[in-house]
């Protein structure tokens, strides 16, 4: 995983007062809840006394209660009671729990994974600027056996359109790959956006213009990716598709996928969402099919791959990824 990001990891109608949620992330277990003013809290699923869940124990108050011995827990991690010492005794400070510092925004839980900050100064959230409040969404979620950053590429990958995608949104056989066109864009010290711009087209025995001979773009973008788990297929000001790829480990990744548009009419938006969520589903699971048969597992510059020019916005990702990986610094 790139370190020192935020990274969406659930949605936040996930996580119900009341009711403790264990999953898995980033390899590690890890239980969300909210205390008794609705506050989120992101944590290590691990009782410190002797290392039982506590996912599966129970809410009380503003504290999470370990289901074996009843010790409580703060929004903070910070024991607050160990029953077996009694209620006027102080919980020895190692008896903590390791909190991830967590927003929520977009209907989104993001958790910062890498070096906590003393003085709170985590860089913003990264969304995207179109996505307007007037908007409504649908969300699918769907689990792939693969790599998260393997699932990012799928979506930079023009190449395979008419070929997974042959009934659905690679239909007309533009096998042919001008370009394509991507651009880093930097937003801060390590944060970073890739915008992305296709141009397939028929093949009638022409050579495919090279991505270093592609005119400058005159129109928004495609595509876009903030590094390092969103994406956006930016179809028209009015409707949009996005996408949440997040890691549970190396090898699985949970996707949410999220059909943005305008329409309010009730009868007009619920026809459009249920023909949107089986369209979005039939194409997600079509690319599904392919790349969950990738390897390595996990993508990465010279992994042995033989590219070729139309992979160029995978080759940027790469290269994007190998860099934050590496501690460029933040």
């Amino acid at each position: 995983m790139i370190p020192n990001q935020w990274y969406v990891i659930l949605e936040s109608n996930e996580v119900k007062k009341g009711k403790p949620i264990g999953f898995t992330r980033m390899g590690e277990k890890i239980v969300a809840w909210r205390d008794g003013n609705g506050k989120l809290s992101v944590m290590s699923d691990l009782c410190p006394h002797r290392g039982v869940a506590l996912s599966i124990g129970a809410i009380t108050g503003d504290c999470i209660q370990c289901p074996f011995h009843g010790f409580e827990y703060d929004t903070s991690g910070t024991c607050k009671l160990i029953p077996a010492n009694g209620r006027n005794s102080d919980p020895p400070k190692a008896m903590h729990v390791k909190t991830y510092p967590t927003r929520e925004a977009h209907g989104f839980v993001y958790m910062w994974w890498g070096e906590p900050r003393a003085d709170g100064d985590y860089p913003p959230l990264q969304w995207f600027d179109n996505i307007t409040e007037d908007m409504v969404y649908t969300t699918i979620k769907d689990h792939w056996a693969n790599h998260y950053a393997r699932a990012i590429e799928n979506q930079l990958d023009v190449v395979h359109l008419p070929f997974v995608h042959h009934n659905s949104i690679g239909r007309g056989g533009n096998t042919l790959v001008n370009g394509p066109v991507a651009k880093e864009i930097k937003l801060a010290p390590g944060s970073y956006r890739i915008d992305m711009w296709v141009d397939n087209a028929p093949d009638e025995g022409q050579k495919p213009i090279k991505p270093s001979e592609m005119s400058e773009p005159t129109h928004r973008p495609l595509i876009q990716v903030y590094m390092p788990n969103l994406w956006q297929n930016w179809l028209s000001d009015d409707f949009l598709v996005a996408l949440a790829f997040v890691p549970i480990d190396d090898e699985n990744t949970l996707m949410y996928l999220r059909q943005y548009h305008k329409v309010r009419f009730p009868i007009a938006r619920q026809l459009t969402e249920w023909l949107g969520s089986l369209g979005n589903l039939f194409i997600l699971r079509q690319d599904k099919r392919v790349v969950i048969t990738q390897r390595p597992p996990r993508p990465d510059l010279g992994i042995g791959e033989v590219l070729i020019p139309g992979d160029y916005p995978i080759v940027l990702y790469r290269k994007l990824r190998r860099a934050l990986i590496d501690g460029e610094k933040t």
